[in-house]
C-alpha cells in the first residue's frame, strides 16, 4: 500500500528538480510531469528506495496537457492515505512593456503553461481522488509578482494573479470535500528564470538591474534551500489555513 502519493509538474530542472529531489521518500509515490525525464532523479529514486514515475508532456500545449492529465489519472493507486498535487511548471517569458507585447503565441504559452495546465491538471486530480482520502492538497507555486506590479512582467504578473485566484475559487468549491489549496510564493530563487531576467535588455525590462545585483550579492535563495522549505511546508497541519501565502513567512 502507498502510503503517500505527491504529483509534481515541472520537475525536470530548478525549484521543480529540487523539490522532486526533496519529496523522494520510501513511503510516498512521486509522480512527475515534465517536458523529459530527469534521469538524475530517477537514479536517486533507486537509491532512496523510492517509487518514482516520470510522465513527459508538455504542459505548454493545452492538447498535451490533456493527455498528460489523462496519464496523472490512470498513475494514481485508490489506497493511499493523502494525495497532494504541487502546480510548479511555469515561464516568466515574454518580458515586454506593454506596447511591445506583441507575440501572441509566446502569450498563449505563457497562459497555457501557467494557467490552463493548473487548471486541467487539477480537473483530474480531483476527479480521480474523489472519495478516496478526506486528506488532498492542492499547492500551487505562484509568485509575489502575481501581487505586486512588475514594469515588463505582464503577461507573469497576470498569470500569478490568476493562479491566485484560481486557488481562492478552488477553496470556496472544494474545502468541504476534504480539499485544502495554497498558492505559494517561493521568493527569489537562483533558477534559470532568474538567469532569463537577468540576460535581458534593460530597456525592454527596466527590473533587469535589479535582480542583476541581487545575484551579483548572493542574495538569491538556492533552489535545494526553498524546495526543503516548501517540503515541510505541504507536511504542515495549518496546511490551508494561509491560502495565498510566501515561504518566506515561514523562515
Amino acid at each position: 500500500m502507498t502510503d503517500k502519493v505527491i504529483v509534481l509538474t515541472g520537475a525536470s530542472r530548478g525549484l521543480g528538480a529540487a523539490l522532486a529531489e526533496a519529496l523522494l521518500a520510501a513511503d510516498t509515490l512521486l509522480v512527475t510531469v515534465s517536458r523529459k525525464p530527469n534521469e538524475s532523479l530517477q537514479k536517486l529514486a533507486r537509491e532512496r528506495g523510492a517509487q518514482l514515475l516520470q510522465i513527459a508532456a508538455d504542459l505548454s500545449d493545452p492538447l498535451k496537457a490533456v493527455v498528460g492529465a489523462e496519464k496523472v489519472a490512470a498513475a494514481l493507486p485508490e489506497s493511499a492515505s493523502s494525495y497532494a498535487l504541487i502546480n510548479n511548471a511555469g515561464m516568466v517569458q515574454p518580458l515586454a512593456l506593454a506596447p511591445q507585447l506583441t507575440d501572441g503565441p509566446a502569450i498563449a504559452s505563457a497562459f497555457n503553461l501557467n494557467v490552463t495546465a493548473v487548471i486541467l491538471l487539477t480537473a483530474r486530480f480531483l476527479a480521480t481522488t474523489e472519495g478516496r482520502a478526506r486528506n488532498r492538497r492542492i499547492l500551487n507555486i505562484s509568485s509575489g509578482a502575481g501581487r505586486n506590479p512588475q514594469p515588463s512582467w505582464g503577461v507573469y504578473c497576470a498569470t500569478k494573479a490568476a493562479l491566485d485566484m484560481y486557488t481562492r475559487v478552488l477553496n470556496a468549491e472544494q474545502r468541504a470535500n476534504g480539499v485544502r489549496a495554497v498558492s505559494l510564493a517561493p521568493g527569489v530563487v537562483d533558477t534559470d528564470m532568474q538567469a532569463s531576467i537577468r540576460n535581458s535588455d534593460p530597456a525592454r525590462v527596466p527590473v533587469q538591474p535589479r535582480f542583476a545585483e541581487l545575484h551579483a550579492r548572493g542574495q538569491l535563495s538556492a533552489p535545494a534551500q526553498v524546495a526543503a522549505r516548501i517540503a515541510a511546508y505541504l507536511r504542515r497541519d495549518d496546511f490551508g489555513q494561509a491560502e495565498i501565502d510566501d515561504i518566506r513567512n515561514y523562515d
